[in-house]
């Protein structure tokens, strides 16, 4: 469904790469850019699709997976208001190694690869910002490939529960900190998918977590109690 979002006064602007332009450029964009509303669980790309822009997420969560040869989805990365997605398939000029579904329903903005292109030959510090966004989310996946080979399950999920509260919330008191008492909300499938394991032992895990008072359950909704502690599960020193 297509929805009328400017660019000026999008919420999510400020934590766009597309914050430094000016406003003349930015009205531009404006006026070549397409909105979509995605209803929850409905798919923006496919993995094996080739990508013909670059997509900007307004408002709400999606998350980046892939199928493993038995069909069990694998969770890359979730993407937050302001982020852009798609990007290695486009600068890469392949088709999409990934798939992206909404979690929630979704504001996507969509850019076509010749506009894309265009801001970024104008402001180079633009593409200085997403080169060092990529950067990151390689050392992430490098993160994440040691963990899944390294880890037992039980500090894996905490670890991950520690990642989804800094992608939802961002870092407090600059860093984790005891008194957070921020929420995740996400299935216990995905969490399953996020660690790499069962649903039935993300279950089973998170009780023995409540039950060690390190989180509390209320539905599908984890509130983390004890970051320190959850921080000593997973092996995770500063």
């Amino acid at each position: 469904m297509i929805v009328r979002q400017s660019c000026e006064n999008c919420n999510a602007l400020q934590k766009s790469f597309f914050d430094k332009l000016d406003k003349s450029d930015l009205n531009t964009l404006n006026l070549k850019k397409n909105c979509n509303l995605y209803k929850k669980e409905k798919t923006i790309f496919c993995a094996g699709t080739r990508p013909s822009g670059i997509y900007c997420l307004n408002q709400g969560k999606v998350k980046i997976f892939k199928y493993g040869s038995f069909g069990k989805e694998q969770i890359i990365r979730f993407v937050m208001p302001g982020e852009l997605f798609g990007l290695r398939a486009l600068l890469s000029d392949r088709n999409y190694n990934s798939t992206a579904t909404v979690l929630e329903d979704s504001v996507v903005c969509t850019i076509n690869k010749i506009n894309f292109f265009d801001i970024l030959n104008k402001y180079p510090q633009i593409a200085t910002r997403i080169m060092a966004a990529l950067s990151q989310l390689l050392e992430d996946a490098d993160n994440k490939i040691t963990s899944l080979a390294q880890k037992p399950v039980r500090e894996r999920l905490a670890e991950s529960l520690l990642i989804l509260k800094k992608t939802f919330h961002g870092e407090i008191d600059n860093g984790y900190t005891d008194h957070s008492n921020l929420t995740i909300s996400l299935t216990r499938k995905d969490i399953a998918n996020i660690v790499g394991t069962s649903t039935e032992t993300v279950i089973r895990l998170l009780s023995e977590f409540k039950k060690d008072n390190l989180i509390t359950i209320k539905g599908r909704k984890i509130t983390l109690r004890d970051i320190k502690g959850l921080m000593r599960v997973g092996n995770i020193y500063e």
